[in-house]
């Protein structure tokens, strides 16, 4: 029996007939990368290639230093006898899934996506395979999405309340992705100014250099030290919540945007006035749907709930079999 095309080894999932790793958990000479997360992202190895689109967050990730090969999607390369080309996936800005071919057998490995719409990345693109490697973030039937401009709706609302009151209104999501994404999607006229984390902020202009049009925005390092953000809305990472930095807000409200909030214990859990869901991810019905568009007769699922995945089509007669790996399982990522 031929060894699989890709596997995983101790630095990570690994062609060795093309003699390239996908998204390395360590330094590599030939690293190929779905996207900008610190989890597929990691510096140290010798040479890079990933989307053109998400240039700026890789340099800003891997360091100006980094050998970085920029590639465009459907770009096809050759790593000796394996052809090699990047797909959009739809989760952030830049990101990719990379389809794999050699002698007559094609796989995907897919990174993290979502197939909801987002102007701040494009589209996810199904690939057609014989093998699909897939997250599992999200793997149960709880986890559906409602459309992003309901959520963004709510969101503005809750803002639109609480500067009527002169509360600050402090929305946590993480710093690459979602905060672009939730900025894009809130509908104007705004209640008052939008306010950014130092986490939030520099990887917000990369998505503004790459073209990606996003509303005016205020560093908070950058106010005055009396300002009053009564009627603002800041942004941050949820490192930031309980934090020495949150005191120059009086009163603020406090919300989360995350797929977690589907539950509805972990916004009670976590101390957050409202929950948000909103994911970056794909959601249930879209992994089954993704599962089917791209034909592939072997699932190889990674991270998240990849054994329920793992059992839920086994029990529909595909194979499918989890696939270990050091992705992160989408705590803030979500």
């Amino acid at each position: 029996m031929a060894a699989p095309l890709i596997q995983p080894t101790r630095h990570g999932l690994y062609c060795a007939a093309g003699d390239f790793h996908i998204d390395p958990w360590r330094p590599v000479p030939r690293a190929l990368i779905t996207h900008a997360h610190a989890d597929h992202a990691r510096p140290g190895s010798e040479a890079y290639w990933s989307l053109r689109d998400g240039l700026g967050l890789m340099r800003r990730r891997l360091g100006g230093r980094a050998c970085l090969n920029t590639v465009d999607e459907g770009e096809r390369l050759q790593f000796g006898p394996v052809s090699v080309s990047f797909h959009p996936a739809g989760h952030v800005l830049g990101s990719a899934q990379i389809r794999v071919e050699h002698e007559g057998a094609v796989w995907v490995a897919s990174g993290d996506y979502k197939r909801d719409p987002d102007p701040t990345c494009a589209p996810f693109e199904p690939v057609a395979c014989d093998t699909f490697i897939t997250e599992a973030t999200f793997a149960l039937p709880v986890y559906r999405w409602p459309a992003v401009e309901t959520v963004a709706a709510d969101i503005h609302q809750w803002w639109h309340n609480n500067a009527a009151n002169g509360r600050t209104t402090v929305l946590f999501s993480y710093a690459l992705g979602k905060a672009q994404r939730l900025m894009a999607a809130l509908p104007a006229p705004h209640p008052g100014p939008i306010y950014l984390h130092g986490a939030v902020a520099p990887l917000t202009q990369d998505y503004r250099d790459a073209g990606i049009e996003l509303p005016p925005t205020h560093r908070v390092s950058e106010a005055p030290g009396d300002e009053d953000y009564g009627r603002a809305l800041v942004i941050a990472p949820p490192s930031a919540a309980g934090s020495t930095w949150m005191r120059r807000f009086r009163q603020p409200a406090l919300g989360f945007a995350s797929g977690w909030m589907r539950i509805r214990g972990n916004r009670r859990r976590r101390g957050y006035d409202r929950g948000f869901v909103i994911s970056d991810h794909v959601d249930w019905p879209g992994l089954l749907q993704t599962i089917e568009d791209t034909g592939a007769r072997e699932i190889l699922t990674t991270h998240g709930r990849a054994d329920e995945l793992v059992r839920y089509l086994g029990e529909r007669g595909l194979d499918a079999r989890p696939l270990a790996t050091l992705y992160g399982d989408a705590g803030e990522d979500g």
